[in-house]
């Protein structure tokens, strides 16, 4: 019962947070330039996971500009909004997602690239806008295991999108995050998004857990110059492996 109250009042503090940034996107991004709504999508990401009482642990350094291509293991849809709270960059995300109520405008209103994954011309269509993107100093980033994992294993990697990288000839840096119980670092399955599970679902389990810590490792910016795409891929995915393992204190 007392978990039950704790998401209630939770969802309550989410709830004005969210129609106020409908209320901006709608009202003031038309006007605004793209560092300025970039400025707001980081510090309305902050308030959003501060109101799910997520603290955020950010180690390594985020890039300060473009272009950059960071690489990411995926786990949950609360990435997203991690990443975008430790610093704003643009995602890559599956087209579907333009869809979802509420969240398709929060997403396309950060600037989100939407692609069919299941379409090999839609995958080149993106390898050209990404390419083009990072040309213009763009912060972009990629979920390459193409779907949520456990938080425990990382699934292979695809190295389809990082041909983007290797086209601007612009640097990738990979990015390790997980989530983990704050009274004991073990990792936390409250915010896990996988297989059947729904978004109501896992929201709901991350509104009623207690002691949840984001951290999100950013490890070495790796150069593209005379590399291909699939020794890039297996060089970040390495990183991203030997970062999770890293203790968050």
């Amino acid at each position: 019962m007392k978990t039950r109250f704790v998401a209630v009042v939770r969802l309550l503090k989410i709830a004005p947070h969210v129609v106020a940034g409908l209320y901006f996107i709608y009202g003031h991004f038309p006007k605004w330039s793209s560092a300025r709504r970039s400025q707001y999508v980081e510090y309305w990401a902050h308030g959003l996971i501060q109101r799910l009482s997520i603290q955020l642990v950010v180690k390594g350094e985020p890039p300060c500009s473009g272009p950059v291509l960071l690489v990411a293991n995926h786990i949950s849809w609360l990435d997203i909004l991690v990443m975008h709270a430790a610093r704003h960059c643009r995602f890559v995300s599956k087209a579907d997602v333009k869809n979802w109520p509420v969240i398709g405008t929060l997403a396309d209103a950060s600037g989100t690239l939407f692609i069919e994954r299941t379409s090999k011309r839609d995958a080149l269509r993106m390898v050209d806008e990404m390419s083009q993107a990072l040309k213009n100093g763009d912060i972009l980033a990629v979920f390459p295991e193409g779907t949520t994992g456990n938080g425990i294993d990382l699934l292979p990697f695809h190295s389809n999108l990082l041909q983007a990288a290797v086209l601007a000839e612009a640097p990738v840096q990979p990015v390790a995050m997980k989530f983990v119980e704050a009274h004991s670092g073990e990792i936390s399955h409250g915010p896990s998004f996988v297989g059947d599970e729904t978004f109501l679902a896992s929201l709901w389990r991350t509104l009623k857990s207690s002691g949840i810590v984001a951290v999100v490792n950013y490890g070495e910016i790796q150069s593209t110059s005379e590399r291909d795409r699939r020794l890039i891929t297996d060089v970040v995915r390495n990183d991203i492996e030997r970062l999770r393992k890293l203790q968050h204190h």
